[in-house]
């Protein structure tokens, strides 16, 4: 399902990874006000949704296989931005757990429950959106095997179009060798005709030579009786 050149699949992926990226992106930087143990759920939230999102360029890069070459190269390009987005955001979420990893704060407790909190809410979310793209890789999946099934059929198809082909092939090796053949039969009936209207020709020759001798002989006969 083209949609402007593109892929609805592919564009609601697009959705997706824009979303956690922003989700992200809000948790790195409210991390940067929190110390403890809020700070460190805070990370390991984000660190789970870097994972969900590296799962959605995962099933972005099964779409494009499905998709034609025209459409292909340009969210190729894409998908390699989102690529470097989110490795951009690794190192972000790194250098803060360093930095969370050698602070000891003493109000590390402070906000635990409330940030608990917030980690089942991160949690329930994450996993709604893990089963969506559960739902949206079996959906890739099935279109891919589709697209496998329809290219063993237009392989077969193929197939029997050459053979055809070859069929027709030779009966037209067949027509031609017998168009030769009655070609060469043609000849040599012309080539009779003519020694006939030769000989026909000749035998004229002949018999008006003969009949010329004997009116000239029966002339000379009446001659000489006459004289």
């Amino acid at each position: 399902m083209d949609v402007a050149g593109g892929s609805e699949l592919f564009e609601s992926y697009e959705q997706d990874f824009e979303a956690i990226k922003v989700s992200i992106n809000e948790r790195l930087t409210a991390s940067g006000g929190q110390t403890g143990e809020v700070k460190k759920q805070t990370l390991r939230a984000a660190d789970r949704e870097i994972d969900e999102a590296n799962g959605i360029l995962q099933q972005m890069e099964m779409e494009l296989l499905n998709l034609p070459q025209s459409s292909k190269t340009r969210l190729q390009a894409r998908h390699r931005g989102y690529r470097a987005e989110l490795d951009r955001v690794k190192q972000t979420l790194k250098r803060a757990q360093s930095t969370s990893r050698s602070t000891a704060d003493r109000d590390e407790l402070l906000g635990g429950s409330s940030g608990g909190f917030d980690l089942d809410a991160a949690s329930m979310d994450q996993r709604t959106r893990l089963l969506n793209g559960t739902d949206r890789l079996a959906e890739s999946s099935r279109r891919l095997q589709d697209s496998h099934k329809i290219a063993l059929e237009t392989e077969s198809l193929g197939a029997g179009i050459l053979t055809d082909l070859r069929g027709q092939r030779e009966q037209i090796i067949n027509t031609r060798n017998t168009l030769l053949e009655a070609d060469s039969n043609i000849d040599k009936a012309s080539r009779t005709l003519k020694g006939m209207a030769r000989r026909m020709a000749t035998n004229k020759l002949i018999t008006a030579s003969i009949i010329i001798v004997l009116v000239f002989l029966i002339l000379f006969v009446l001659y000489r009786k006459i004289f």
